[in-house]
C-alpha cells in the first residue's frame, strides 16, 4: 500500500483527492493537512510514503514545508499540485526536492498513476510544463 497525506486548504479539494485516492486498491490515505505546519506535524506522526502538497496556504506555503520536510530527513516523496501553471512554482517546488508537480485540472486516473510513480522513485511533470520546459 502507498500511504498519502493529503495537504491543501480547501477541505472540499482534499475531499475530492480523497475520493479519488480511496478508490485505488494500492492506494490508501493516511491523513489530511490544511497547511504546511500541520504537514510536517502529520508527516512525523503518520509516515506517509507520499505527500500530495498545495502551494498557497495560509501559515507555511507548500513549497516552504516541503524544504523543511525534505531537507529534515523526511523520507516521504512530494507531490505538488496545485491550480496555478506558472514556471516560477515549477523550479521553486523542484528546488525544493519535490518529485513532481502536477496541476488539479489533471485527470483523476492521472493524479493516482503521478502517486504510484513518485512512490517508486520517479519524477513527475504535467504534459503542460514538460512541453513548455522542452
Amino acid at each position: 500500500m502507498i500511504r498519502v497525506l493529503l495537504v491543501d486548504d480547501q477541505a472540499l479539494v482534499r475531499g475530492g483527492f480523497r475520493s479519488i485516492l480511496d478508490g485505488q486498491e494500492d492506494i490508501e490515505v493516511v491523513g489530511e493537512a490544511a497547511d504546511g505546519r500541520e504537514a510536517i506535524d502529520l508527516t512525523r506522526k503518520l509516515l506517509p510514503d507520499v505527500i500530495l502538497m498545495d502551494i498557497r496556504m495560509p501559515r507555511l506555503d507548500g513549497i516552504a514545508a516541503t524544504r523543511r520536510l525534505l531537507d529534515g530527513g523526511c523520507a516521504a516523496r512530494v507531490l505538488i499540485l496545485t491550480t496555478f501553471d506558472e514556471d516560477e512554482y515549477v523550479y521553486q517546488a523542484l528546488r525544493a526536492g519535490a518529485s513532481g508537480f502536477l496541476l488539479k485540472s489533471a485527470p483523476p486516473r492521472e493524479l493516482a498513476g503521478a502517486v504510484r510513480t513518485v512512490a517508486e522513485g520517479e519524477a513527475v511533470l504535467a504534459p503542460e510544463i514538460t512541453r513548455r520546459m522542452i
